[in-house]
């Protein structure tokens, strides 16, 4: 066998969102390794590759919604999906990793072999190619969930998810039902109702709802945060302390949790004009149980005499139509199915086989789990970005850039050290996921209160959301990484 030192180092990187642009970047700054980033899709940018529906832009403020590693003239206070996009080619050009690109190539398989100290990556073109890492940035928003009402095979309109907008349909005068309230509805609402003729929302847990005040940047601030040395950087470190605050509203008996409540029940009150309105969107469960929506434009769309609040579940489908849980049917010509994703599948879509033939999924089939999110016990030179209990920290793009460096860090000592192999100590990522769930009780017990959210699996376990601010995972990951990884 070749020795390492004469060949470089080669990484496997699935996915070319915003995880795998920071992967890619980070490795070209800090390692010799080559690598290549396969993306299934037909151009960069993950979830804003994907996601083209009416209205669609991001909730996080756009100078802590980008990389900490290059400044970027934003046009607004919170980017639109085409700017995010145009964002993402923005940085791969920067940083010339289009020849990296393997587009419209998907990984189905990575299977590690400990006799070469390799893994062998299988595509769906066929191919398996040899590679010494794998990094895993498939995004955690990424296989939507269809509904599994009776009847919707049967249904004669048109039909489809948010996630896989079909924009040749003309909707005019259409009778529209878009089914879910989250923060994709919140943006599809305001964006169709001027455009069809009746537009049917329905919901099934009222959320809450924040205003966004989003807005063109001047251009006197655009040109202070182009020209003045470190402006953006400092308004970045405002915005992320900003969120530091506010997440301390996630502790469901907290002073702060009571005046989120009270901000929100007045935005309830200001917005819409019908009492019955206010009362069927104002939740009973404490602020932050489910991911909170941030919008500006959503709650006046029920002011509209062409938009109508259904306050129920759907549980049937009908050839013409919805019926909702209290046997109300109603027509419908359009079907928009807003009904979220499958977070709790980590990497559902591929196969991953660590040491002894241990598969990622069975090992996870009780309850997902990864030491700082990013590496499992037996599954050496592995890496997953967007794993369990990342998502939040204000910013997952941060969230993202700080799993990206334990990744690239333990790429760097394997190619410095002449070493072939990085695992986790099992006891570490036990313990870790022990410290999760005693900081998930302690800090964030609004999200265990009893309502529906993508947080939980079956089993009650939240595996998806980090429990503190993006300030604590920045240090968490760097002083706990070199206790729980161990190279060979």
């Amino acid at each position: 066998m070749r020795s390492r030192s004469r060949r470089p180092f080669r990484v496997a990187i699935i996915g070319s969102g915003f995880g795998g642009i920071a992967t890619a970047v980070k490795l070209q700054k800090s390692t010799s390794a080559s690598f290549v980033i396969f993306e299934q899709a037909a151009g960069v940018g993950g979830t804003w590759f994907e996601n083209r529906y009416p209205g669609c832009e991001v909730d996080i403020p756009s100078h802590a919604y980008s990389f900490s590693f290059l400044k970027y003239d934003w046009a607004r206070t919170h980017a639109t999906q085409p700017e995010l996009l145009k964002y993402a080619e923005h940085v791969v050009d920067t940083f010339d990793l289009r020849p990296h690109l393997r587009l419209n190539t998907r990984v189905t398989t990575a299977e590690w072999d400990d006799t070469r100290q390799v893994y062998d990556v299988s595509t769906d073109r066929g191919e398996i190619l040899e590679f010494d890492a794998v990094v895993s940035a498939v995004g955690l928003l990424s296989v939507p969930r269809f509904p599994d009402w009776p009847g919707l095979d049967e249904f004669s309109g048109v039909a489809f998810h948010t996630s896989r907008w079909e924009p040749d349909h003309d909707l005019t005068d259409k009778t529209v039902a878009i089914v879910g309230t989250g923060s994709t509805a919140a943006q599809i609402v305001p964006a169709l109702a001027p455009s069809v003729g009746k537009l049917l929302v329905y919901q099934r847990e009222p959320g809450w709802v924040e205003p966004k005040s989003e807005r063109e940047f001047t251009q006197r601030e655009r040109a202070f945060y182009r020209h003045v040395p470190y402006a953006q950087r400092i308004h970045r470190l405002y915005l992320f302390t900003r969120g530091a605050r506010r997440f301390k509203a996630y502790d469901a008996a907290s002073k702060k949790q009571r005046q989120m409540r009270a901000m929100c029940e007045a935005y309830i009150k200001s917005a819409i004009d019908d009492p019955a309105i206010q009362a069927a969107v104002t939740p009973d469960y404490p602020w932050g149980c489910k991911r909170p929506v941030v919008a500006s434009t959503y709650y006046p769309t029920f002011n509209r005499s062409n938009v109508e609040l259904v306050p129920h579940a759907v549980v049937r489908a009908t050839p013409g139509g919805l019926v909702d849980a209290t046997g109300t049917e109603r027509d419908v010509d359009v079907l928009v199915m807003s009904t979220g994703f499958q977070p709790t599948k980590f990497l559902a879509n591929i196969e991953i086989a660590g040491r002894k033939g241990a598969r990622l999924h069975d090992v996870w089939e009780k309850r997902a789990s990864a030491f700082l999110g990013v590496t499992v016990p037996d599954f050496p030179n592995f890496f997953v970005l967007y794993g369990p209990n990342t998502n939040g920290g204000m910013s997952i793009i941060a969230q993202l850039e700080r799993q990206a460096e334990i990744a690239v860090s333990s790429i760097a000592r394997l190619q410095k050290d002449g070493l072939r192999a990085v695992d986790t100590h099992a006891g570490a990522a036990r313990s870790y996921v022990r410290w999760i769930d005693k900081q998930l009780a302690r800090h964030a017990s609004a999200m265990n209160s009893g309502c529906h959210n993508y947080f939980h699996t079956a089993g009650g376990d939240n595996v998806t959301q980090w429990p503190r601010t993006h300030f604590v995972y920045f240090v968490v990951t760097r002083v706990l990484r070199r206790r729980g990884l161990r190279f060979s």
